[in-house]
């Protein structure tokens, strides 16, 4: 997938969707990330105690790329419509465009992936965000403009370290 330069990428999926993963094709400082903030916060990207600490500096950090007008990557679960009609209010600020990349990968597959990592977020938390997950409609109605499906795998994950 390509985008254009400037465009703010919102990936929406639930946790063990594929997010993070996907964004390893592209450059590491276009990545936005709630969990790699929560992470230097306090050594552990699932501690939701350091959400309100990474969401400033997601907010510090989207405004400074976008005011530059550089390619940016929103790596979270996104959601909620109150979440991604922050994000889109903050590009439209900067004149930047936006493209929301919607993970359909199913909730079981996700769920399957999150039992083999590490860092696991509970299994009714992401029933919850799969409940929340919005259909390209949704996202239309929203203000979205470019939806894109992301390359749907169900195969487990790997991460590769650069």
């Amino acid at each position: 997938m390509e985008f254009a330069p400037g465009t703010l990428v919102i990936l929406i999926g639930p946790a063990g969707s594929g997010k993070t993963t996907y964004t390893l094709r592209f450059p590491d400082t276009w990545r936005v990330s709630l969990d790699a903030y929560r992470r230097l916060a306090t050594d552990d990207a699932a501690d939701q105690t350091a959400t309100p600490t990474a969401a400033q500096i997601q907010a510090l950090l989207l405004d400074a790329r976008l005011a530059r007008g550089l390619t940016t990557i929103a790596d979270s679960t996104n959601v909620h419509t109150h979440v991604r009609a922050g994000l889109l209010a903050r590009a439209r600020y900067y004149h930047r465009p936006v493209t929301a990349v919607l993970f359909t990968v199913p909730r079981v597959v996700c769920e399957q992936r999150n039992a083999a990592r590490d860092r696991r977020v509970p299994v009714d938390v992401i029933r919850t965000q799969d409940a929340h997950r919005p259909t390209r409609e949704q996202l239309r109605d929203e203000g979205f403009t470019d939806i894109r499906i992301a390359p749907r795998t169900t195969a487990p994950l790997t991460v590769a370290h650069r």
